[in-house]
Protein backbone atom coordinates (compact mmCIF):
# COMPACT_ATOMS: atom_id res chain seq x y z
CA UNK A 1 0.00 0.00 0.00
CA UNK A 2 1.17 3.52 -1.07
CA UNK A 3 1.85 6.00 1.53
CA UNK A 4 0.77 9.55 1.00
CA UNK A 5 2.37 12.36 2.63
CA UNK A 6 1.06 15.84 3.39
CA UNK A 7 3.00 18.78 3.72
CA UNK A 8 2.28 22.49 4.72
CA UNK A 9 2.56 25.16 2.12
CA UNK A 10 3.18 28.66 4.15
CA UNK A 11 3.80 30.44 0.52
CA UNK A 12 -0.14 30.19 -0.76
CA UNK A 13 -0.99 31.61 2.61
CA UNK A 14 0.53 34.19 2.50
CA UNK A 15 0.07 35.42 -0.61
CA UNK A 16 -3.40 35.12 -0.52
CA UNK A 17 -2.86 37.68 3.03
CA UNK A 18 -0.39 39.70 0.89
CA UNK A 19 -3.38 40.34 -1.91
CA UNK A 20 -5.98 41.12 0.70
CA UNK A 21 -3.51 43.47 2.67
CA UNK A 22 -3.03 45.33 -0.79
CA UNK A 23 -6.50 45.46 -1.10
CA UNK A 24 -7.32 46.66 1.95
CA UNK A 25 -4.92 49.73 1.45
CA UNK A 26 -5.81 50.61 -1.79
CA UNK A 27 -9.77 51.01 -0.12
CA UNK A 28 -8.18 52.89 2.86
CA UNK A 29 -6.05 55.46 -0.09
CA UNK A 30 -9.43 55.45 -1.82
CA UNK A 31 -11.51 56.60 1.56
CA UNK A 32 -9.11 58.92 2.51
CA UNK A 33 -9.41 60.56 -0.65
CA UNK A 34 -12.92 60.55 -1.32
CA UNK A 35 -13.35 62.21 2.48
CA UNK A 36 -10.99 64.58 2.27
CA UNK A 37 -9.69 65.62 -0.68
CA UNK A 38 -12.84 65.18 -3.02
CA UNK A 39 -14.74 67.51 -1.18
CA UNK A 40 -11.84 70.05 -2.26
CA UNK A 41 -11.68 69.38 -5.26
CA UNK A 42 -15.13 69.82 -6.26
CA UNK A 43 -15.63 73.06 -3.70
CA UNK A 44 -12.63 74.14 -5.60
CA UNK A 45 -14.56 73.29 -9.29
CA UNK A 46 -18.28 74.91 -7.74
CA UNK A 47 -15.96 78.27 -6.80
CA UNK A 48 -14.45 78.30 -10.62
CA UNK A 49 -18.23 78.17 -11.86
CA UNK A 50 -19.07 80.70 -9.68
CA UNK A 51 -16.34 82.97 -11.16
CA UNK A 52 -17.57 82.02 -15.09
CA UNK A 53 -20.94 82.80 -14.23
CA UNK A 54 -20.44 86.40 -12.87
CA UNK A 55 -17.99 87.06 -16.06
CA UNK A 56 -20.51 85.42 -18.04
CA UNK A 57 -23.00 88.19 -16.55
CA UNK A 58 -20.45 91.15 -16.94
CA UNK A 59 -20.42 89.98 -20.86
CA UNK A 60 -24.27 89.92 -20.79
CA UNK A 61 -24.40 93.61 -19.17
CA UNK A 62 -22.01 95.18 -21.54
CA UNK A 63 -24.33 93.31 -24.84
CA UNK A 64 -27.33 94.98 -23.30
CA UNK A 65 -25.40 98.02 -22.91
CA UNK A 66 -24.28 98.35 -26.21
CA UNK A 67 -27.23 97.64 -27.63
CA UNK A 68 -28.65 100.52 -25.50
CA UNK A 69 -25.95 102.87 -26.78
CA UNK A 70 -26.22 101.94 -30.60
CA UNK A 71 -30.08 101.68 -30.80
CA UNK A 72 -30.69 99.05 -33.59
CA UNK A 73 -32.47 95.81 -33.63
CA UNK A 74 -29.18 93.47 -33.68
CA UNK A 75 -29.73 90.41 -31.70
CA UNK A 76 -26.97 88.99 -29.54
CA UNK A 77 -26.94 85.93 -27.69
CA UNK A 78 -24.96 85.40 -23.97
CA UNK A 79 -23.98 81.77 -22.78
CA UNK A 80 -24.87 81.22 -19.21
CA UNK A 81 -23.05 77.75 -17.60
CA UNK A 82 -25.96 76.50 -15.16
CA UNK A 83 -23.87 74.19 -13.24
CA UNK A 84 -21.14 71.74 -13.17
CA UNK A 85 -20.78 68.09 -13.71
CA UNK A 86 -20.37 65.55 -10.78
CA UNK A 87 -16.61 64.31 -10.76
CA UNK A 88 -16.09 60.57 -12.46
CA UNK A 89 -15.11 57.50 -10.54
CA UNK A 90 -16.04 59.11 -6.99
CA UNK A 91 -18.65 59.30 -5.47
CA UNK A 92 -20.08 63.09 -6.26
CA UNK A 93 -23.25 65.17 -6.91
CA UNK A 94 -23.25 67.86 -10.20
CA UNK A 95 -23.94 71.12 -9.07
CA UNK A 96 -27.51 73.13 -10.87
CA UNK A 97 -28.68 76.20 -11.60
CA UNK A 98 -31.97 78.42 -12.74
CA UNK A 99 -31.82 81.19 -14.60
CA UNK A 100 -35.08 83.76 -14.62
CA UNK A 101 -35.73 87.01 -16.73
CA UNK A 102 -38.02 88.81 -14.46
CA UNK A 103 -39.93 91.54 -16.29
CA UNK A 104 -42.02 94.41 -15.58
CA UNK A 105 -45.35 92.32 -15.83
CA UNK A 106 -44.09 89.55 -13.15
CA UNK A 107 -42.67 91.84 -10.88
CA UNK A 108 -43.20 94.20 -7.46
CA UNK A 109 -39.85 96.14 -7.72
CA UNK A 110 -39.64 99.69 -8.97
CA UNK A 111 -37.69 102.84 -8.32
CA UNK A 112 -40.72 104.97 -7.54
CA UNK A 113 -40.25 109.15 -7.69
CA UNK A 114 -41.98 111.72 -5.24
CA UNK A 115 -44.65 109.10 -4.50
CA UNK A 116 -45.82 107.61 -8.06
CA UNK A 117 -45.28 111.03 -9.87
CA UNK A 118 -42.75 108.81 -12.37
CA UNK A 119 -42.59 105.18 -11.84
CA UNK A 120 -39.67 102.59 -13.61
CA UNK A 121 -39.83 99.34 -13.13
CA UNK A 122 -37.23 97.36 -11.82
CA UNK A 123 -36.21 94.48 -13.90
CA UNK A 124 -33.41 91.99 -13.71
CA UNK A 125 -32.20 88.37 -14.97
CA UNK A 126 -31.67 86.31 -12.28
CA UNK A 127 -29.32 83.55 -11.80
CA UNK A 128 -29.61 81.30 -8.41
CA UNK A 129 -26.87 78.75 -8.23
CA UNK A 130 -27.62 75.22 -5.83
CA UNK A 131 -24.18 74.10 -5.15
CA UNK A 132 -23.76 70.68 -3.61
CA UNK A 133 -19.88 71.95 -2.00
CA UNK A 134 -19.28 76.00 -2.51
CA UNK A 135 -21.93 78.25 -1.06
CA UNK A 136 -25.07 79.35 -3.02
CA UNK A 137 -24.49 82.50 -4.66
CA UNK A 138 -27.16 84.01 -6.70
CA UNK A 139 -26.31 86.79 -9.23
CA UNK A 140 -28.73 89.98 -10.01
CA UNK A 141 -28.37 92.17 -13.26
CA UNK A 142 -31.06 94.53 -12.02
CA UNK A 143 -31.31 97.83 -12.81
CA UNK A 144 -28.49 98.10 -15.25
CA UNK A 145 -25.95 96.92 -12.04
CA UNK A 146 -24.94 93.31 -11.05
CA UNK A 147 -25.25 92.62 -7.34
CA UNK A 148 -24.16 88.89 -5.62
CA UNK A 149 -26.25 87.73 -3.51
CA UNK A 150 -26.23 84.93 -0.40
CA UNK A 151 -27.13 83.76 2.87
CA UNK A 152 -24.64 86.40 4.56
CA UNK A 153 -25.94 89.35 2.35
CA UNK A 154 -25.28 90.71 -1.10
CA UNK A 155 -22.97 93.33 -2.35
CA UNK A 156 -22.81 95.55 -5.34
CA UNK A 157 -20.36 93.94 -7.99
CA UNK A 158 -20.82 96.06 -10.99
CA UNK A 159 -22.40 99.81 -10.98
CA UNK A 160 -25.36 100.59 -13.69
CA UNK A 161 -25.09 103.66 -16.23
CA UNK A 162 -25.16 106.24 -13.64
CA UNK A 163 -23.63 109.65 -13.74
CA UNK A 164 -23.86 112.25 -11.03
CA UNK A 165 -23.07 116.14 -11.11
CA UNK A 166 -22.84 117.54 -7.38
CA UNK A 167 -23.08 121.54 -8.01
CA UNK A 168 -23.47 124.01 -5.64
CA UNK A 169 -26.94 123.27 -5.34
CA UNK A 170 -28.18 121.04 -7.07
CA UNK A 171 -27.36 117.05 -7.56
CA UNK A 172 -28.11 116.21 -11.11
CA UNK A 173 -28.42 112.10 -12.02
CA UNK A 174 -28.35 111.11 -15.37
CA UNK A 175 -29.41 107.70 -15.32
CA UNK A 176 -30.09 105.30 -18.57
CA UNK A 177 -32.80 102.85 -16.99
CA UNK A 178 -32.43 99.25 -18.74
CA UNK A 179 -35.94 97.85 -18.77
CA UNK A 180 -36.07 94.20 -19.58
CA UNK A 181 -39.07 92.81 -21.92
CA UNK A 182 -39.97 88.94 -21.61
CA UNK A 183 -41.20 86.22 -23.76
CA UNK A 184 -43.81 83.71 -22.36
CA UNK A 185 -42.37 80.98 -22.16
CA UNK A 186 -39.37 81.89 -22.61
CA UNK A 187 -38.29 83.65 -19.41
CA UNK A 188 -36.99 80.82 -17.24
CA UNK A 189 -34.31 77.39 -17.06
CA UNK A 190 -32.71 75.13 -15.13
CA UNK A 191 -30.34 72.64 -14.97
CA UNK A 192 -26.61 72.12 -15.52
CA UNK A 193 -25.67 72.54 -18.92
CA UNK A 194 -24.76 75.81 -20.99
CA UNK A 195 -28.00 78.08 -22.01
CA UNK A 196 -27.95 81.30 -23.58
CA UNK A 197 -29.98 84.72 -23.21
CA UNK A 198 -30.88 86.30 -26.43
CA UNK A 199 -30.99 90.13 -26.42
CA UNK A 200 -32.29 92.73 -28.83
CA UNK A 201 -32.88 96.33 -28.55
CA UNK A 202 -36.40 97.29 -29.19
CA UNK A 203 -37.04 101.05 -28.58
CA UNK A 204 -35.69 104.06 -26.03
CA UNK A 205 -35.69 107.74 -25.49
CA UNK A 206 -33.85 109.92 -27.61
CA UNK A 207 -33.39 112.71 -25.01
CA UNK A 208 -32.66 113.13 -21.80
CA UNK A 209 -36.19 113.70 -19.66
CA UNK A 210 -35.62 115.75 -16.80
CA UNK A 211 -37.44 115.70 -13.04
CA UNK A 212 -36.52 118.84 -11.31
CA UNK A 213 -36.50 119.32 -7.28
CA UNK A 214 -37.22 116.28 -6.43
CA UNK A 215 -38.69 115.25 -3.01
CA UNK A 216 -38.58 111.82 -2.44
CA UNK A 217 -37.48 108.42 -4.17
CA UNK A 218 -37.59 104.85 -3.35
CA UNK A 219 -36.06 101.47 -4.61
CA UNK A 220 -38.22 99.07 -4.18
CA UNK A 221 -36.08 95.86 -4.42
CA UNK A 222 -34.98 92.77 -2.47
CA UNK A 223 -31.50 93.47 -2.50
CA UNK A 224 -31.50 97.51 -0.59
CA UNK A 225 -28.15 97.08 0.76
CA UNK A 226 -26.02 96.40 -2.47
CA UNK A 227 -28.48 99.57 -3.79
CA UNK A 228 -27.93 101.76 -0.34
CA UNK A 229 -24.36 101.07 -0.63
CA UNK A 230 -24.54 102.37 -4.41
CA UNK A 231 -26.53 105.52 -3.75
CA UNK A 232 -24.28 106.62 -0.92
CA UNK A 233 -21.19 106.13 -2.69
CA UNK A 234 -22.54 108.10 -5.60
CA UNK A 235 -24.64 111.23 -3.86
CA UNK A 236 -22.43 111.42 -0.74
CA UNK A 237 -23.66 113.54 1.85
CA UNK A 238 -25.42 116.01 0.08
CA UNK A 239 -28.75 114.00 0.57
CA UNK A 240 -30.36 111.83 3.07
CA UNK A 241 -30.56 108.13 2.57
CA UNK A 242 -32.15 105.56 4.38
CA UNK A 243 -32.28 101.70 4.08
CA UNK A 244 -35.28 99.66 4.92
CA UNK A 245 -35.62 95.73 4.75
CA UNK A 246 -37.57 96.03 1.69
CA UNK A 247 -36.57 99.68 0.13
CA UNK A 248 -33.80 102.12 0.24
CA UNK A 249 -35.23 106.09 0.42
CA UNK A 250 -33.53 109.14 -0.98
CA UNK A 251 -34.73 112.56 0.30
CA UNK A 252 -33.36 116.14 -0.69
CA UNK A 253 -31.56 117.60 2.11
CA UNK A 254 -28.63 119.90 1.87
CA UNK A 255 -28.72 120.57 -2.31
CA UNK A 256 -32.39 119.64 -4.65
CA UNK A 257 -32.36 116.57 -6.30
CA UNK A 258 -32.74 116.60 -10.34
CA UNK A 259 -33.26 113.46 -12.28
CA UNK A 260 -32.49 113.29 -16.26
CA UNK A 261 -33.18 109.79 -17.05
CA UNK A 262 -33.40 107.79 -20.48
CA UNK A 263 -35.46 104.46 -20.85
CA UNK A 264 -34.69 101.60 -22.71
CA UNK A 265 -36.41 98.82 -23.60
CA UNK A 266 -34.65 95.18 -24.57
CA UNK A 267 -36.25 92.12 -25.41
CA UNK A 268 -34.68 89.16 -24.03
CA UNK A 269 -35.35 85.37 -23.80
CA UNK A 270 -33.69 82.01 -23.18
CA UNK A 271 -32.51 79.50 -25.56
CA UNK A 272 -33.57 76.63 -26.84
CA UNK A 273 -35.17 78.06 -29.91
CA UNK A 274 -36.02 81.45 -30.49
CA UNK A 275 -39.40 83.66 -30.62
CA UNK A 276 -39.58 87.00 -33.26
Amino acid sequence: MKRTKFMKENRAVAGVIEALLMVALVAIILSVIQLYYIPQIMEQKEADHMDEVINQFSFLKAMIDFQSMNKEDVPISSPITLGSDALPYFVTMPASGQLDIIDRDNNEYEINIDFGAKVFPLTSIKYEASNSYYIDQNYILEGGCIIVNQSDGEILRVEPTITVQNLTNDVDIYYEVPIIIGIPGKNTTSGYKNCFIRTNYSSSDNNWIPISNISNIQIVTAYPSAWNYLMKGLLEENVDITEQPTYVEIKNNIKQINLYYKETYIYAQISPGWIK
